[in-house]
């Protein structure tokens, strides 16, 4: 650009503002510097108004690439100085005292040793040179321990000394790695853990919660202990009291659940399908999760209930909460919705809300789906027994007693 330092501040406004999306790249710095001189001396800057003062900052910024505050300083020493030139480099360089080789020794010492601590290995550095009299340790010898880790950053090293581990097998091969697929048929569990907390190094209860997939059927069991002793009769009987065979079973990566004793369990029952959580896909056992919380959670409460308890809980559980859960209690189920964008929107409309057990005979051709030896007729006993408000006030008189005997309070009530 010739006579560029000479343009009216009215011609350098209208340059920056058409030149707004281009980038300017100057050749060097000595230019730089003599045409903001230049175009400082040709403009009179220090005579002219704050918002012509303005302009010609924005004009030489986007000519030269500067920020304002390198602009800042080169405009005081102008001002001080009356003119910009560049100053010759002084910066102080450390002599270098160990070498790629003294680098590459190091390194070789640390995979001898297997990456010891930097104290042991500057005394292994000495002994190399003092006791066993090798030459090249000479320099590294006398390295401090501070230096001795920067050497072990630089890259140098890295390249040389690098360890790079295969990416080992998991040891259990147990489960499937996937979301189950139920395709409307029912008896493919979700199951997960709840623990009641420690206290005072005194182990809480277990509570284990098995939700059904396409019915929301759901079976609570209590442990003492998730060992597979306290876990595997507990569970068994869990899966028992299902109206139906039970076809998958869908767990997190607990080794409460993927272990072999649980493998043994389900081969005994001839579940189809043993499936486990794939890592960051949080939907793949979300039911269950949120039962937890919604289910659990709300009836239990989150204080410590002490392990001696668990048999006098797991009672509770078969003979009034899993009834009240599954014929007595509503739940949502969802239904997809796209919207004009094609995103799906989970919906739960008020006409779908039902009990587990009448979403079960809602099924197309429900009765197929049952045990053998277990019939509707049966099921329609026990759901017409007594209304869904006399199952909940049955169910809690019997919640406040357990709680009574294990001398924990009642969970306070939703506030409105």
């Amino acid at each position: 650009m010739e006579n560029a330092e000479a343009l009216t501040l009215s011609e350098m406004a209208e340059f920056v503002a058409a030149s707004r999306p281009i980038e300017f790249a100057p050749a060097g710095r000595r230019e730089i510097y003599g045409w903001v001189e230049k175009t400082l001396g040709e403009q009179e800057y220090f005579r002219q108004a704050k918002k012509g003062r303005g302009v010609i900052r924005a004009y030489l910024g986007k000519v030269t690439g500067l920020s304002q505050a390198q602009l800042t300083r080169l405009i005081r020493r102008y001002r001080e100085e009356g003119q910009l030139e560049v100053e010759a480099g002084r910066r102080h360089r450390f002599p270098r005292i160990y070498t790629e080789a003294d680098i590459a020794l190091l390194a070789m010492v640390d995979r001898a040793h297997g990456w010891l601590s930097g104290p042991a290995t500057k005394r292994i550095l000495e002994r190399e040179w003092e006791v066993f009299g090798k030459a090249e340790f000479e320099r590294l010898a006398g390295i401090s321990v501070s230096h001795l880790y920067n050497l072990r950053r630089r890259p140098s090293y890295r390249q040389r000394a690098g360890r790079y581990e295969p990416t080992r097998p998991v040891g259990v091969r147990i489960g499937e790695r996937r979301r189950p697929d139920p395709r409307g048929r029912p008896g493919y569990l979700r199951v997960d853990t709840v623990h009641q907390g420690d206290w005072e190094g005194a182990k809480g209860v277990y509570h284990l919660n098995a939700v059904d997939a396409v019915t929301q059927w759901e079976v609570v069991g209590c442990t003492e202990r998730i060992s597979e002793r306290y876990l595997a009769p507990v569970l068994e009987a869990m899966l028992h009291q299902f109206p139906f065979p039970i076809l998958g079973f869908h767990a997190d990566n607990g080794s409460e659940f993927i272990n072999h004793t649980v493998v043994k369990l389900l081969n005994k029952l001839l579940v189809e399908e043993f499936t486990k959580s794939r890592p960051c896909r949080s939907l793949d056992n979300a039911l269950v999760e949120c039962k937890n919380g919604a289910v659990i959670r709300k009836h239990l409460g989150w204080g410590h209930i002490p392990g001696e308890h668990a048999e006098r809980i797991d009672g509770f559980y078969r003979r009034h909460f899993n009834r009240y859960l599954n014929f007595h209690r509503p739940c949502g189920f969802a239904r997809l919705q796209v919207d004009g964008r094609g995103r799906q929107k989970r919906v739960y409309p008020a006409g779908d809300y039902r009990t587990p057990y009448e979403k079960l005979k809602s099924l197309p051709e429900a009765e197929k789906f049952l045990k053998p030896g277990v019939s509707f007729e049966q099921l329609d006993r026990i759901a017409h027994a007594m209304s869904d408000t006399e199952c909940a006030r049955q169910m809690k008189q019997a919640k406040e007693k357990l709680l009574r005997a294990a001398k924990v309070e009642s969970p306070l009530p939703p506030q409105f």
